[in-house]
């Protein structure tokens, strides 16, 4: 008998990121663990246009944003679009935890960005967690 693997949720992803070196670490990242990174954006407005024209499942955001807006606006437009959101920032304040459905503490390595999807996954899917990461913290699917 033939397992069939488990459909991913987690597929279109859009990076928020305003550190250019950090953005495209996380696409190569992504892309080479096969995510589709539907865009790169490194402020709210580009973020905003990409909700608006884009179906995407997951929004992966630093709070601390160049220019105007930031990561938390980001978090509303997705929430907005039923999309869930991943802080990856150094601190998530009460008011970002209410949008997200985790943060992932800054910095990270590619195994833990890895398994912080992988945690994503099992939460969005409502199966069991397995250990998440110690820098990721969950919190109630937000989207």
């Amino acid at each position: 008998m033939l397992f069939a693997k488990r459909q991913r949720m987690i597929r279109r992803i859009m990076i928020v990121e305003d550190e250019p070196l950090v953005a495209f670490d996380n696409e190569h990242l992504l892309e080479e663990a096969g995510y589709e990174v539907v865009a790169t954006v490194g402020d709210a407005a580009g973020a905003f246009a990409v909700i608006a024209a884009e179906p995407l499942d997951l929004v992966l955001t630093d709070i601390a944003l160049a220019g105007e807006g930031n990561g938390i606006d980001v978090a509303r437009a997705a929430r907005a679009k039923g999309v869930p959101v991943l802080f990856v920032t150094g601190n998530c304040s009460e008011e970002a935890r209410a949008l997200a459905i985790g943060c992932l503490a800054k910095p990270y390595s590619e195994r833990t960005l890895k398994a912080a999807l992988g945690a994503i996954e099992r939460q969005l899917q409502g199966r069991p967690m397995k250990r998440p990461p110690a820098q990721l913290t969950l919190y109630e699917a937000a989207a």
